[in-house]
């Protein structure tokens, strides 16, 4: 989930937990946000894995914490309140963060430091622009117009439909994924769910990394229509074996541009990808491989390898359009 629907999905829980209490929503607020401040954290991630994005701020004891450090020692000192409630909101927002983001296809540990075992739903994008522009057009309504403008009626009723509005958001997400899971069950073909923006479209993936070499079979799901694009499979290895020839075909464009892609961009060992090749009388045979996951209006992060007819081959990496997702459209 993006950072502002973090903020307000705290906000409301804290609000359902202690209503109206200015003090304690601003840190339930804050609280609901704190987990990503582990980005600062970066440039340690490689000397202390436990440090990275969705690590140790992102599970059980981290989130307990910040909340006792910042509840039963730091917010009584700048705000009126009890402790203890202070650090039952925090506690209760930092879950809930924790919670949004196994909801997603990016996996968090909830029990470190004691167990690496991913907490991953994949029912929800990890940035979905309904929900992005859900979230900033709420905190615009609630502190810039309806704030000290409306009666207070107006702001419950505001903050009443947004917990309608997102328990439906999860209830109706979480749905959508227990039926595609049992479809993939029924079918057998595929082990991985990868969810849209839409709740009703999947990406189907099954992946397989054996005598080095790398397969993936993909395919396009809509509820309703059952499959609408693929299944489509590549096998290709993992590793240059050899110096790399120009291809004559687009298996072979495929195969000998996978190993110098994966060189290129640390996406291929982070998420599902998949890749195509087409040919270009003036710059030979091109093979594109691109994420399924890092996506945004139809692109995708994506490396580039081209043959040219003379000389060594070109790696650009850039955002593109997948050549099934044009042909839809």
């Amino acid at each position: 989930m993006d950072l502002f629907t973090h903020v307000l999905v705290a906000y409301l829980v804290t609000f359902g937990l202690v209503g109206f209490q200015p003090s304690y929503l601003a840190a339930g607020a804050l609280a609901g946000g704190l987990p990503d401040g582990d980005v600062i954290f970066w440039p340690l991630a490689r000397r202390f894995p436990i440090l990275r994005h969705h690590g140790i701020t992102h599970s059980i004891l981290g989130v307990t914490v910040v909340a006792a450090v910042g509840g039963l020692l730091i917010a009584p000192r700048l705000a009126p309140g009890n402790p203890l409630i202070f650090f039952v909101v925090m506690e209760a927002a930092g879950l809930a963060h924790m919670l949004q983001d196994g909801f997603t296809h990016f996996s968090v540990p909830p029990f470190l430091p004691f167990s690496e075992r991913k907490l991953e739903l994949d029912a929800d994008r990890a940035i979905n622009l309904v929900t992005l522009v859900v979230s900033v057009f709420s905190f615009w309504l609630l502190l810039g117009v309806e704030r000290n403008h409306v009666a207070f009626p107006v702001y419950l009723a505001t903050v009443y439909g947004l917990m309608a509005f997102f328990g439906l958001y999860f209830a109706v997400r979480l749905g959508a994924r227990l039926y595609i899971g049992r479809w993939i069950r029924r079918d057998g073909r595929f082990t991985v769910p990868v969810p849209t923006s839409n709740p009703l479209t999947w990406i189907l993936l099954a992946e397989r990394k054996e005598n080095g070499r790398f397969q993936t079979t993909f395919a396009k799901y809509t509820v309703g229509r059952g499959l609408t694009v693929g299944p489509m499979q590549v096998d290709v290895p993992l590793d240059e074996t050899r110096p790399v020839p120009r291809p004559t075909n687009a298996t072979e464009a495929l195969e000998r541009s996978y190993p110098i892609a994966r060189k290129a961009s640390g996406f291929f060992e982070e998420t599902y990808h998949f890749g195509e090749a087409v040919a270009d009388p003036a710059r030979g045979w091109t093979a594109t491989w691109y994420s399924l996951e890092y996506t945004a209006f139809g692109r995708a992060a994506a490396v580039r390898v081209s043959f040219p007819p003379t000389g060594a081959p070109e790696v650009h990496r850039a955002w593109h359009t997948p050549l099934w997702r044009r042909e839809l459209t």
